[in-house]
């Protein structure tokens, strides 16, 4: 196998791609991306050759085309069945055929099947997409270039074809990558970050609101191609206004303006600075065996379950006193800590974390839908919100299934989701958190989980926003449609989006009239609203890109819809989305790209050759974790189904295999060190006590560096242990840990309150001593006591 490219046959042969160039073009929040795929016909006979794929699982495909020698191909977009009758029939005729279609079951995988290459032939693929790009923690905008996609689960006795592919080293693929991208906003550009390696970024302007960046040579397919894009004064609202396409009817989502007005709602600083949230917090940690795979291959020793065991430490020490809790892990099966949730106490706190420390990734496949189906049958507590805290590398092939059940229960609890490790799921992610009403967080290249998590754990400590309403004021004649879901979750800084239709009569006079949307709601009992004023005028050079993410927007709406009532065959709601998505030219589930040649002159003759490819793609990279030993790969066959692929012309029999170690336990546990030392900081977090407080004792004085002869000497006479020793740890964390301030601020705070509840003597000259002891100088009001 050492010896074998990256692109292999069903016989162990080369797939003829040659190479993929991506453009990227970023406006704002907003990102087209255009690919181009070569590849060329190295047999003797004619070749078909089929991809699977991913990509962003929010993103609208706009353009798929061909070039074959001469000759260029524009696919068209139709009905599912109607496009693979017409693939099937073309194929048969001898002609060239490209056929392009969206999963099924997820709407983050794709099949490309590229028909009839003669002998000796080269094609080049033109495949075009238009997404929005999510806001991170720390105010970048992140767009992924997929380049993995993990083998995803499939339950047992599920519908569906399995495919499986054999996994190859990165360094063996034979196909290059190149990539840049034009990022162009309002505002300056300050900086584009990357786990990939980038060539400096070039400034287009003065007013450096235009810039390019590439990726430097050399790039390895090992890893997504990930940007984070930061700019200045991030977070104003902004509107944009599109003209409709000329040649589509008014009155038609087409034809008609739309406008997208992106807003980030401020809070009354009294509703933040109220008291946490006492609700219900239910963890639900992946176990399955691709959870022993590291977190980024820069740290090897570190896997994803033992990152997820420390993400776990902390928000365990963070959660406020009298909320209550419970924590579930899945695979193949489900277990979790107690029958039913239990209030937060120093006792259920330990135990929870003995059992925490022994978590490993030993339970098989990544089978989600059945411990959520039982988190949802256990009753609500009330006056208790639920906040659900789900952790997965996200390798499921019954994403709608699992969408539809979180947003069935929508009305009952706040979903936070988090995808790890490269290859997650962006549909899945994305799609919890949106149903459920929460936020969505990725951790993958070198980032750290603990950050992102304890950002989204704030975000469930926040108020649950009530009564959102959004209302236009536009000139006379004028009227919105709004196109997206309504908005069931607000947080501070987050973004939020609206699409809307613009029907009626646009005229000069109405572009220079103010127009503004507001949205109102009630938080913590008080009644708010923010407003954005903003122009009717058409932005220039956008395209159709407004149009497209809002048809997408409205296609998913009712895709969703169609699965609420997937029992009943809903034909009318079926009928609308393919209609939508035939007009506006977006991908759905129920259409797809068709691109026949016609004029290739004579048939091309010879049999046919099929070449099934599902790992390594045109966008992806087998996963780069180590192959495991063949031994244990055979073990692993017998527990797990493989990715369901989206149905196509692929022969349900595959003989080609992926030899893949998401359920190796063997060597899934083999990846992590048995006895790792623990982080300083996470040392000092796991003796803090459920109340906030620490003990003082040998352990804290080890946390600390110091001897507990040294501890108990320099405590101020007067001085409650319990008080001494909690005043310490902050002094500590305050002085030595800032850098991590954005994990143990709130198990920080929960200390300080307790400090506070105590009426205790902790004044300058016991944080004086504190100082003293640890040799360092922080302030008194720094530590919020």
């Amino acid at each position: 196998m050492v010896n074998c490219c990256g692109l292999l046959t069903a016989k162990k042969e080369p797939v003829p791609l040659t190479h993929i160039e991506v453009e990227l073009q970023v406006k704002d929040h907003v990102a087209t991306v255009i690919s181009t795929l070569k590849y060329e016909n190295k047999e003797d006979k004619p070749l078909e050759a089929v991809f699977v794929f991913p990509l962003p699982g929010d993103a609208a495909v706009c353009h798929f085309s061909a070039q074959v020698g001469q000759i260029h191909i524009v696919a068209e977009v139709k009905e599912k069945q109607q496009a693979r009758e017409e693939y099937d029939d073309a194929l048969s005729s001898g002609q060239q055929a490209f056929l392009l279609e969206e999963s099924e079951q997820s709407p983050d995988i794709f099949s490309m099947s590229v028909g009839s290459l003669p002998p000796g032939e080269s094609a080049s693929i033109r495949l075009e997409y238009v997404t929005e790009l999510a806001v991170q923690a720390d105010d970048g905008l992140r767009f992924c270039l997929p380049a993995v996609l993990n083998p995803r689960y499939q339950p047992q006795g599920s519908e569906g074809v399995s495919v499986q592919v054999t996994s190859v080293p990165a360094s063996l693929v034979p196909y290059s990558l190149s990539f840049c991208a034009r990022v162009s906003a309002p505002r300056p550009v300050s900086k584009v970050e990357s786990s990939s390696s980038l060539e400096p970024l070039q400034y287009l302007n003065t007013d450096q609101t235009q810039a390019t960046v590439k990726l430097a040579a050399g790039h390895k397919f090992d890893r997504d191609v990930e940007l984070l894009i930061y700019y200045k004064d991030a977070h104003q609202p902004t509107a944009v206004v599109e003209k409709g396409q000329a040649s589509a009817k008014p009155g038609t989502l087409m034809g008609d303006p739309v406008v997208m007005v992106s807003l980030y709602p401020e809070f009354p600083q009294s509703v933040l600075s109220s008291p946490a949230s006492c609700g219900e917090f239910v963890f639900l940690m992946d176990r399955s065996g691709s959870m022993g795979c590291p977190i980024n291959n820069s740290k090897r020793q570190e896997t994803r379950i033992s990152s997820a065991r420390d993400t776990l430490l902390l928000l365990l020490k963070s959660l406020p006193v009298g909320c209550y809790f419970n924590i579930y892990s899945f695979g193949s099966r489900f277990e979790h800590i107690f029958p039913t949730s239990v209030e937060y106490s120093e006792k259920t706190m330990e135990d929870a974390l003995k059992k925490v420390e022994q978590m490993q990734a030993d339970l098989g496949g990544t089978e989600i839908l059945q411990p959520l189906k039982h988190i949802y049958s256990q009753p609500c507590i009330p006056k208790k919100p639920r906040q659900l805290f789900i952790f997965t590398d996200g390798e499921v092939g019954n994403t709608k299934e699992v969408i539809d059940l979180v947003k069935k229960n929508s009305g009952s609890h706040r979903c936070f989701s988090f995808g790890i490790g490269e290859g997650a799921s962006s549909a899945l992610i994305n799609g919890m958190a949106k149903e459920g009403g929460g936020h969505a967080q990725f951790i993958t290249g070198t980032d750290r989980m603990q950050p992102k998590v304890m950002q989204s754990l704030r975000f469930a400590l926040q108020s649950a926003v009530e009564d959102i309403s959004v209302t236009w004021n536009l000139p006379k004649k004028v009227s919105a449609t709004v196109l997206s879901p309504p908005i069931t979750a607000l947080f501070q800084g987050q973004r939020s989006l609206i699409y809307a239709q613009l029907s009626g009569q646009i005229s000069q006079s109405a572009e220079a009239a103010e127009s503004f949307v507001t949205v109102k709601y009630s938080l913590a009992g008080q009644p708010s609203q923010n407003q954005l004023h903003f122009s009717l005028k058409s932005a220039e050079d956008t395209g159709l890109t407004v149009h497209r993410l809002a048809a997408r927007t409205l296609i998913r709406s009712l895709e969703s819809e169609e699965g609420a009532h997937r029992q009943q065959q809903n034909k009318e709601v079926k009928e609308k989305v393919v209609e939508l998505s035939v007009q506006s030219g977006v991908s759905s589930s129920f259409t797809a790209f068709i691109a026949v040649n016609k004029d290739s002159g004579e048939s091309i003759q010879g049999p046919l050759l099929r070449r099934n490819v599902a790992t390594a793609s045109p966008m992806m990279m087998a996963c780069s974790a180590p192959v495991p030993k063949m031994g244990a790969l055979k073990k692993c066959r017998s527990k797990r189904s493989a990715m369901s692929a989206p149905p196509m012309n692929m022969a349900s029999d595959s003989e080609f295999m992926l030899d893949s170690i998401d359920l190796c336990i063997e060597d899934a546990k083999d990846l992590a060190p048995k006895h790792s030392h623990r982080d300083p900081l996470l040392q000092l977090v796991s003796l803090q006590k459920a109340s906030g407080c620490w003990l003082l004792d040998a352990a804290l004085a080890s946390a600390l560096g110091r001897t507990s002869k040294e501890v108990e000497k320099s405590k101020p006479g007067p001085v409650n242990k319990k008080v001494w020793a909690t005043i310490l740890a902050l002094i500590w964390l305050h002085a030595f840990n800032m850098d991590a301030k954005e994990e143990w601020e709130l198990l920080a705070a929960k200390a300080a309150s307790w400090l506070r509840a105590q009426n205790a003597s902790c004044g300058t000259d016991c944080v004086d001593a504190g100082n003293a002891l640890l040799g360092c100088s922080v302030q008194k009001d720094a530590l919020g006591v």
